[in-house]
């Protein structure tokens, strides 16, 4: 399962992160109310986890937000706060599980699980567009305009994040703690240098252009069509 965290803690996400690999799940990060709500709201996770008391936004009123936009991505919330008042109002902002820290790692992922298995046989999405760029994330391949785009594998991840996030800005930290699982600033021009890669890739001849720099921002995917 793709499963977002949104927890500002960084110790434990790395261990959510490393753990729910080690489950066999596919797990991204965002460290901040506003991160989280971007990457959420972008779709294509089967379960949130999300702590309540976060930086900038909190837990609670990203989850409102999500329920407001009619998205029933199945949440578990995170939280020290654990009296039965506290898990009453998590609940009710939208919330499909609540969990009190300290918790126990077996107890989260059964919960996580059984968050996954209530999704509708089908619901995951499996297959991202933007224009007439196509990425299939079963058979790791990608065209556009009918025609096949071989990327490596970090090429292909990245671009599968940045589809996700489509007619968002993504910024250079969602890159580098989601893409390269770095959770600090490694002083180099990766991102810029497979950036370069992926737009001669899969903008290069096209009467479009789909990858975009913001300036002073990050980066963003947009069919300018629409």
């Amino acid at each position: 399962m793709r499963i977002l965290i949104i927890e500002d803690d960084r110790e434990a996400a790395q261990y959510l992160l490393k753990a729910l690999r080690e489950a066999g799940h596919v797990p991204d990060h965002a460290a901040d109310g506003d991160d989280g709500w971007h990457m959420a709201s972008g779709g294509g996770y089967d379960v949130l986890v999300v702590d309540r008391m976060l930086p900038k936004r909190d837990g609670l009123s990203i989850v409102e937000a999500l329920r407001a936009d009619h998205d029933e991505t199945p949440v578990l919330i995170l939280s020290a706060l654990g009296q039965v008042d506290d898990r009453v109002k998590g609940l009710r902002a939208g919330g499909d599980d609540y969990l009190a820290k300290p918790y126990a790692f077996t107890e989260l992922l059964a919960r996580v699980e059984a968050l996954g298995r209530r999704r509708r046989p089908g619901e995951a999405e499996t297959t991202l567009r933007v224009g007439d760029l196509v990425l299939d994330r079963l058979s790791h391949s990608v065209t556009r305009a009918g025609q096949d785009v071989p990327l490596q594998p970090r090429e292909f991840r990245l671009l599968e994040y940045l589809m996700k996030h489509a007619g968002q800005v993504v910024t250079r930290t969602m890159l580098l703690e989601n893409v390269w699982d770095y959770h600090f600033d490694p002083q180099t021009n990766v991102i810029d240098v497979h950036m370069s890669r992926l737009r001669a890739k899969v903008d290069k001849g096209q009467e479009r252009s789909l990858l975009h720099t913001v300036r002073g921002a990050g980066y963003m995917i947009r069919d300018p069509a629409r």
